[in-house]
């Protein structure tokens, strides 16, 4: 099976060793005008590919100004909407395949991570889990309904806990995508693995090898959403913090409802270890491990992540 952006399942553990060879900047940013323009035309491409939304929003924070975009769903304006937070080093776009299938149930907001490769712009430092809750939490605090459902992909999911065991107050609940740095730590393959293709400078076909490794074999194809991966990951320098696993203490305190859905056959980590930590730290969380999916079950599976979504929400 071809996975048609598989790129964004591996680019969060490039982010995760490139932080220990970071450069003094204090934040993120694009490393030339021509390397931002090239990002941006790539960008654009892949958002051709989304169905078009009908608000764009920049939210200004104490970390700087974040993008969000709204699309109208089925339900109801009092049904509490979906908010989408991809992984490392991607965007908004990535979530093209599920967006058919999400919108059936409720209206989604898609956010580009504040000091990742988007049209966010970060102009303070995020340094502590602290850090990346408060300028989510603003974000929410932005939006005129009082609560939503954080769906996190990868680092989008270790993002989404992050939030919950620091303000939980606007959050609906709370559904992980083979979330990373949350109920287990990154396997030594994939760590071992990452190095080599950290830099910006490595060559597309390094990163390429690796993404496919990551998502089981499955090649790299070359389509607007991948391209726009490829061109932040040689456009952009995160200054973000490394993620630190929650504490199953903190995690134990969380009270909103909460849906982990992991990939059997993820190399990100163990699976069956991650699961069992999650029905220990979470005995209320509905937990399932999709057997046969790569880190990249968000598009291998989408309507069967959206079925399971539809069921957490009832």
């Amino acid at each position: 099976m071809v996975i048609r952006w598989v790129a964004l399942a591996v680019v969060v553990i490039v982010a995760a060793v490139a932080y220990a060879l970071r450069d003094p900047a204090p934040v993120g940013y694009f490393a030339s005008a021509e390397a931002a323009d090239r990002f941006t035309a790539a960008y654009r491409e892949a958002m051709a590919e989304m169905p078009a939304p009908d608000r764009t929003i920049d939210v200004r924070t104490g970390y700087g100004v974040v993008r969000v975009y709204h699309f109208a769903g089925a339900a109801g304006p009092d049904a509490a909407p979906l908010l989408l937070l991809p992984g490392r080093a991607s965007a908004s776009p990535v979530w093209a395949d599920n967006l058919p299938s999400l919108l059936q149930l409720r209206g989604v907001y898609t956010v580009d991570l504040l000091g990742e490769p988007g049209m966010s712009v970060q102009q303070r430092p995020i340094r502590t889990p602290a850090d990346h809750a408060q300028w989510l939490h603003e974000v929410l605090l932005a939006l005129p309904e009082p609560r939503v459902h954080l769906v996190g992909l990868s680092f989008g999911g270790w993002t989404a806990m992050n939030l919950a065991v620091h303000r939980a107050d606007r959050i609906a609940g709370v559904v992980l995508l083979d979330p990373m740095l949350v109920f287990s730590d990154l396997s030594a393959g994939v760590v071992l693995r990452s190095i080599p293709v950290a830099f910006r400078w490595a060559p597309r076909a390094w990163r390429d090898d690796f993404a496919s490794w990551t998502a089981n074999g499955a090649p790299v194809e070359d389509v607007p959403v991948a391209r726009m991966i490829e061109a932040g990951l040689q456009a952009y320098v995160s200054k973000l913090s490394a993620p630190a696993r929650p504490s199953g203490e903190r995690m134990a305190a969380v009270t909103v409802p909460v849906l982990v859905l992991l990939a059997g056959e993820s190399r990100l980590h163990d699976a069956t270890a991650a699961a069992d930590t999650a029905r220990r730290v979470l005995p209320h969380a509905t937990v399932r491990v999709y057997p046969d999916a790569s880190h990249a079950l968000n598009g291998e599976y989408p309507d069967e992540i959206a079925a399971d979504v539809a069921v957490f929400l009832e």
